[in-house]
């Protein structure tokens, strides 16, 4: 009985104050008469007729959580928006979807059904972009070229990121400025640039053949070859972004841990730092190879008639053939293809270093 009291006492008693603190202005003369000659067991009041009345405290207990539960339910009816709140508040996206739906959603509607109605309805277009020898060897052409850029791309810009993070500021934001300033120029000199570097007689079969690797120029444009080294150069500043992002949101003392705890440098490597770099590497090499799914300029000057990608075929449908519905056909297949790594993307994203640290 003694513990309950106790325990009543701290937590359903109304806070103590002192007598002389009691004003009419606040509590009233009747409360402050209450609280002077109020007992233990309850608080004796007056009522208008001038008998002693009092409150028993679990009364009082109960009447004070019931008006606490009510404050709070109104405060958040009062923080929660109607529905008329919340579509008034919407209203400012109206021209953002409109917008996406005239430019996006509705050519995409068209090329879908162009797909299956052109030049008669049905699926047939769909089995000629695999049925045919031709044309599976151009979807060929694009995925492996896609996947050897991919690769050629971590491979070169994951140590450039790593370096950028090593290095001082300063030094890191020279070295990250000389690699986005590939992406200022415009693509066609860049393009360019590599079919003359690339040539037969060009500066870099003269190098080769002055150093004593080779005896006569390679061929390396008009080919698959040129087309993955070009492409390569083009796309390392997206690997080098989200990379060198997440490189510096790693703690460097999860590493200096993993030193202390005897691991090689080569295994802190694979085992603490590579894992952690893997948001990086994949948002890096998923947008790498989209991107390289859907490039025309660098495989058609790079390129050749008999290394065909699934872009120039796209074009070569329209101009030469007026094929809308091959065209379309070959159109929607990229599109699919990429909501399909999107998805895979969204189920298999590791968690980012950034928010981990953030949450620290």
């Amino acid at each position: 009985m003694r513990a309950w009291t106790q325990h009543w006492h701290l937590t359903c008693r109304p806070p103590m104050l002192p007598i002389k603190s009691l004003s009419t202005s606040h509590t009233g003369p009747r409360m402050a008469q209450t609280l002077r000659h109020g007992g233990t067991n309850g608080w004796s009041s007056k009522n208008d007729s001038g008998r002693s009345s009092s409150t028993h405290p679990g009364r009082w207990c109960s009447a004070h959580h019931t008006a606490g539960a009510a404050h709070d339910k109104a405060t958040s009816m009062q923080r929660s928006p109607s529905l008329a709140q919340r579509w008034r508040g919407s209203r400012n996206l109206l021209p953002a979807l409109i917008f996406l739906g005239l430019f996006f959603f509705a050519p995409l509607i068209g090329l879908l059904l162009r797909g299956v109605l052109e030049p008669v309805p049905g699926l047939g277009n769909y089995e000629q972009l695999f049925a045919n020898s031709a044309y599976s060897r151009v979807l060929l052409n694009t995925f492996s070229v896609a996947g050897l850029v991919t690769l050629f791309s971590l491979l070169l810009g994951f140590p450039l990121a790593w370096v950028i993070t090593l290095v001082p500021r300063g030094w890191g934001r020279w070295i990250l400025n000389i690699v986005l300033l590939s992406m200022w120029t415009s693509l066609l000199a860049r393009t360019y640039s590599w079919l003359v570097l690339l040539q037969a007689s060009g500066v870099v079969n003269k190098a080769l053949m002055a150093m004593g690797i080779i005896d006569q120029p390679l061929e390396m444009v008009h080919n698959l070859t040129g087309v993955v080294i070009g492409m390569s150069y083009i796309m390392i500043p997206f690997i080098v972004l989200p990379l060198q992002a997440t490189m510096q949101a790693i703690d460097p003392m999860v590493l200096q841990a993993g030193s202390i705890c005897g691991a090689s440098p080569w295994t802190n490597f694979f085992r603490v730092f590579l894992p952690l770099c893997r948001p990086g590497l994949f948002s890096g090499g998923l947008m790498v190879f989209v991107m390289s799914l859907g490039y025309y300029v660098t495989p058609a000057l790079l390129g050749g008639a008999q290394n065909m990608m699934l872009p120039e075929f796209i074009v070569q449908q329209v101009q030469s053939f007026l094929n809308w519905g091959l065209a379309s056909a070959a159109a929607a297949l990229l599109v699919l293809i990429t909501l399909v790594l999107f998805y895979f993307y969204l189920k298999l994203q590791p968690e980012s270093p950034v928010g981990a640290s953030n949450a620290r």
